[in-house]
């Protein structure tokens, strides 16, 4: 006799009208663009803040939210719906380019190069960028100043610790490893911290790209914004593209993720390399 198919009862009712509220307060509140097929994911990860503030329904919540009830639940709901994917030297075509950058600048200018790692997630990104900043000046002090920020607070907390399981590192170089890293012993067996040296180099800051003003001071040598504006919408994009050029200093590099094309969204970038971009002179 066939089994018959039984569906799976949900903890809380879902419906689509919830999840339309939930795409269009993530949109307003962080520029997110959720697409049809990410309607699970929002029940998973929200279902957690439900049990988490004791409310029985996510209209309840919703409700909530928006009424101005629950205003420092807003930063965990959004840090419930933010995507971190990340890992040591991600897209590594990246960052010998990186290098040359920061070697063939420095020529020109004895000040600190400062970079900016706008969605540093849970660190790799930017202790990747420390990393290759000690490569270009061959010390553990380099004259490189990092600005790391992301818009979730969790996941600053863990990039601002600098302690990774093992197998985070396990594409990552003996050398590196010896260089960069501290083993755990005992208790924190199978675990590494980035040293202090290169913790040092990096200034970890809650930042939202859609808040009005940004905390961030002067122009940048370099910017990494990768992987992020896939979640944005075209005019989003263009809005954030935009205040990103007045922060780049003229000799800049702006680096992308590997699905992301500025060039169909901003006139003053031009290409440099694969998903690295310059400024346009000819756009001035």
């Amino acid at each position: 006799m066939p089994q018959q198919k039984t569906e799976t009862v949900k903890e809380f009712d879902f419906t689509r009208r919830d999840f339309e509220r939930v795409r269009a307060l993530i949109h307003q509140r962080a520029g997110i663009s959720l697409a049809d097929s990410k309607q699970e994911m929002v029940y998973s990860r929200l279902a957690r803040r439900l049990r988490a503030t004791g409310i029985q329904s996510f209209a309840t919540y919703l409700d909530d939210l928006e009424a101005g009830r629950m205003d420092r639940e807003w930063e965990s709901f959004t840090n419930a719906l933010t995507t971190n994917l990340t890992s040591f030297f991600r897209e590594a075509h990246h960052f010998p380019l990186l290098l040359e950058h920061l070697t063939a600048v420095r020529k020109k200018d004895t000040r600190p190069l400062t970079i900016w790692c706008s969605a540093a997630s849970t660190g790799e990104e930017p202790y990747s960028i420390a990393m290759t900043a000690c490569e270009a000046f061959n010390t553990l002090t380099p004259p490189v100043q990092i600005v790391a920020t992301d818009i979730d607070t969790n996941v600053l907390t863990t990039a601002s610790n600098g302690v990774y399981p093992m197998e985070r590192l396990d594409k990552t170089s003996p050398e590196r490893l010896r260089r960069f890293f501290l083993k755990g012993k005992g208790a924190h067996e199978g675990m590494a911290r980035v040293r202090p040296e290169l913790r040092n180099l990096v200034t970890f800051k809650q930042l939202n790209l859609l808040a009005d003003g940004w905390p961030l001071e002067g122009q940048f040598d370099a910017i990494f914004c990768r992987n992020v504006m896939i979640y944005f919408d075209k005019p989003t994009q263009r809005k954030i593209l935009s205040r990103f050029v007045p922060l780049m200093k003229p000799h800049a590099l702006l680096f992308a993720g590997h699905s992301e094309n500025f060039l169909y969204v901003s006139d003053a970038l031009r290409l440099r390399g694969k998903t690295v971009y310059e400024l346009d002179g000819r756009s001035a």
